[in-house]
C-alpha cells in the first residue's frame, strides 16, 4: 500500500464513517449499509477502494464477508504520517535556532 492511496481513500466522507463503524467491531457489507444513506452496492464499492488502499479486509463467513480494519495497513499510513511529522518539527526547530540566532545578534 502507498500512503497516497490510504490519503485518497480516507478523502471520503463515506469511507470515513465506513472507517469508523469497522473502528468498533467487523461488519457485513448489509450491517454497514444500513448505517448509511447509500445503498448495499454503494458501499461495497466504498469498501473496495478501502480495500484497494490496503486500509481494510473481507474474511469469508459463509456466504458472506466480513470487513475489518488492517492493522497493517494503518501502521503504513501511520509510518508515513510520523515521518511527515518528523520532517515538520526538523524544520520547525531549524528555523526557531536561525530566528534566535538573528535575535541573539
Amino acid at each position: 500500500m502507498t500512503y497516497q492511496l490510504a490519503l485518497q481513500a480516507l478523502s471520503d466522507p463515506t469511507r470515513q464513517a465506513l472507517i469508523e463503524a469497522l473502528r468498533a467491531a467487523p461488519q457485513p457489507v448489509g450491517q454497514l449499509a444500513t448505517r448509511l444513506p447509500i445503498s448495499r452496492p454503494a458501499v461495497s464499492q466504498h469498501l473496495k477502494v478501502l480495500a484497494d488502499a490496503g486500509l481494510v479486509l473481507a474474511e469469508a463467513q459463509g456466504n458472506r464477508r466480513i470487513y475489518h480494519l488492517s492493522p497493517q495497513g494503518f501502521a503504513d499510513l501511520r509510518a508515513y504520517l510520523d515521518q511527515l511529522w518528523d520532517d515538520a518539527l526538523d524544520a520547525f526547530t531549524k528555523e526557531a535556532i536561525q530566528q534566535a540566532g538573528r535575535s541573539a545578534s
